[in-house]
């Protein structure tokens, strides 16, 4: 007998049927990670040299650094208020490893609002309005796109729906526009040594948003071969979204002359970056095409091994 949800009423337990849990499969594996990895404590990342070094810099500089944190700020409260009907919808499906996943996935959200506004209220004390640094295209997908997308889930969880969603969420938001971000801002601070809190709490966001991304890719892969016509779908709203995706970077570098740019940085560099990690993405996305759910869990659990083994090996 299944065990779920029935026209409001529950069956039973699916951890006490018999069934017990998934533990070798791709979300269970990720919720392994995040306990083990994404525990650290925004209140307790050492801002104290980050105050001289912020006084220390240049007005370019500064505009730098408030722009750039201003947008992860604003990003990272986007996705952490706008998870839950997706979480929703999973939970619906009685997909409990997944649930249980992405139960991390949500805390790891709210730790990184957290850090920048506690970065902003300690470092530059900026208690000004920072929406100015909002351009059109940022606008676009993070106010009316993310949330829409999101939202639809409440009334309309299908697959379809589902599709769009992690797409827009997990593909663009998080592998196109933040991963993009934070590599570059990162690269901007170890290139000076300056602002070490800031540059601390880069590093371990980044850490949390690969399994984010990682579990995105599993999802979409889930449900584009779940569905009829769900490669096309996919594919539809990935050409609704790389058009204004792109065009927040180059609406962000609008404002610097690229003849001598913050921290030596180039916009070309920051769009090469977000174009080859897309490019991977949709390369998994293509080799497991047409696969059963088994096949792309087993594909999926040896990318793993293999970006684990990779990473002992760099120590």
């Amino acid at each position: 007998m299944a065990v779920g949800l029935v026209d409001g009423v529950r069956s039973g337990y699916k951890t006490i049927s018999g069934r017990g849990l998934d533990w070798d499969s791709v979300p269970m594996r990720l919720f392994q990670k995040a306990k083990r990895l994404g525990t650290w404590d925004p209140q307790g990342i050492d801002l104290s040299r980050d105050g001289s070094d912020w006084e220390a810099m240049t007005s370019v500089e500064r505009d730098f650094i408030l722009r750039t944190v201003a947008l992860f700020q604003a990003g990272e409260e986007g996705v952490t208020t706008d998870l839950l009907p997706l979480i929703m919808a999973v939970a619906q499906e009685g997909r409990l490893e997944e649930e249980i996943y992405l139960t991390s996935f949500l805390w790891e959200e709210a730790k990184h609002v957290e850090l920048f506004r506690r970065w902003l209220d300690m470092v530059p004390a900026a208690h000004e309005d920072l929406s100015r640094f909002l351009t059109a295209s940022y606008s676009h997908l993070f106010l009316v796109e993310l949330p829409s997308a999101m939202g639809r889930l409440k009334g309309d969880p299908s697959p379809t729906a589902q599709i769009r969603a992690a797409v827009t969420y997990n593909m663009v938001i998080e592998g196109v526009l933040a991963e993009t971000g934070y590599h570059g801002f990162r690269q901007s601070l170890e290139t000076t040594g300056k602002l070490p809190g800031l540059l601390e709490g880069i590093r371990l966001i980044a850490r949390d948003e690969s399994r984010h991304i990682r579990y995105g890719v599993f999802l979409l892969n889930r449900l584009i071969n779940a569905t009829p016509g769900g490669w096309e779908v996919m594919n539809l709203r990935m050409n609704e979204l790389l058009g204004p995706a792109l065009s927040v970077v180059t609406e962000f570098w609008d404002a610097y002359d690229e003849t001598n740019p913050p921290f030596g940085q180039r916009m070309q560099t920051y769009i090469d970056f977000a174009s080859t990690q897309f490019d991977k993405r949709m390369k998994v996305l293509e080799r497991d095409r047409g696969k059963s759910l088994a096949e792309i869990e087993g594909s999926a659990l040896s990318d793993l091994d293999q970006e684990e083994a990779a990473v002992e090996l760099r120590g």
